[in-house]
């Protein structure tokens, strides 16, 4: 029971802290750090030092200590300037969404942001990172920009919008730490994840028949047309030519497969079995330069082949029935 209220009460203060979040800094393509985006407070050595400069203000009083209250305030000034430089450490950054490729179910989303500064201000380890993501430590010196690349785990097919991005510095002495989180406007395809498996013969179209692509260097004769510049010279007719017969040269050709049509009855199981099936013989079809279609419930893609044909209907398997209809 008190478990449970622990629950509700951690998802209760998560969702106000997302709205305040989301009316403070919402979501966008590209966000200037300014001061009303940057949060600082002390880190954990700075909580410490914190008490131990206490600590050392109840000794110099107490001893009424020249040399002590000197020192006190002079480490309290120390903290003092660390914040401006903290902050300033984060102020003027602008962080831009560039892209995010596409990925499998079960591998990772490469995420691409592009950080720039404004003026000659140098910036030092600035880490970046989202929650389920490894950090990575930026330093502007020599350049005006740089992109930078972040991975996470892609756990389920569809669109993939990652949370809001940390941004962080302890940057000069570690004793502040400057931080915010910002929304990107950026989002990733995740395709189903490939499952190989036995193709029903019958996915073969029976109305379309082998087609014969002219290939350099297959072993299949195919026809001969006149020699013209630049063809191989073993690939030259010899035999019509000392006859006194025009020169010309073996063509040589390989035979593209059957159209095929990935039927959802082809296959076997649930929905996500069935279209990580299809994601398998979409890839190796496509590898082996055979044209290829869909049919599933309420989506049909005709056949065709060629990395923009795959890309279309890798999207179509990936966004299919996500609302969660029945076939």
């Amino acid at each position: 029971m008190l478990e449970n209220l622990q629950n509700r009460f951690r998802v209760f203060v998560r969702s106000r802290f997302l709205r305040w979040m989301n009316r403070r800094i919402p979501p966008s393509r590209s966000i200037t750090l300014t001061q009303k985006r940057i949060f600082i407070f002390p880190s954990k050595p700075g909580l410490w030092f914190s008490v131990l400069l206490l600590l050392m203000l109840l000794a110099a009083i107490n001893y009424e200590n020249n040399m002590a209250f000197s020192l006190v305030f002079f480490l309290t000034s120390l903290f003092v300037v660390a914040i401006l430089h903290t902050f300033g450490n984060l102020s003027g950054l602008s962080i831009k969404a560039i892209k995010a490729l596409p990925s499998f179910m079960g591998d990772s989303v490469e995420l691409q942001i592009l950080v720039s500064r404004s003026g000659k201000r140098n910036y030092f380890d600035v880490g970046f990172s989202w929650p389920d993501s490894e950090k990575e430590i930026l330093t502007l010196k020599d350049n005006s920009e740089q992109l930078v690349k972040l991975h996470l785990p892609a756990l389920k097919r569809g669109l993939f919008r990652p949370d809001r991005l940390l941004v962080e510095t302890h940057y000069p002495v570690g004793l502040l730490r400057a931080w915010t989180w910002i929304a990107l406007d950026i989002e990733a395809t995740v395709y189903p994840k490939p499952l190989a498996c036995e193709l029903n013969a019958n996915a073969a179209s029976n109305d379309e028949d082998g087609e014969v692509i002219p290939v350099s260097g297959t072993d299949d004769f195919y026809q001969f047309r006149e020699y013209q510049a630049g063809d191989p010279l073993k690939h030259v007719h010899w035999k019509s030519f000392a006859k006194e017969q025009v020169l010309q040269t073996k063509q040589f050709a390989s035979y593209r497969e059957q159209r095929l049509w990935l039927n959802w009855n082809n296959f076997s199981g649930d929905i996500e079995k069935r279209l990580q099936n299809i994601c398998y013989w979409v890839l190796k079809l496509e590898q082996e330069n055979s044209e290829y279609g869909i049919d599933l419930p309420g989506l049909e893609i005709k056949p065709n082949h060629g990395v923009l044909h795959q890309e279309k209907v890798l999207v179509a398997l990936a966004l299919y029935r996500l609302d969660g209809g029945e076939l």
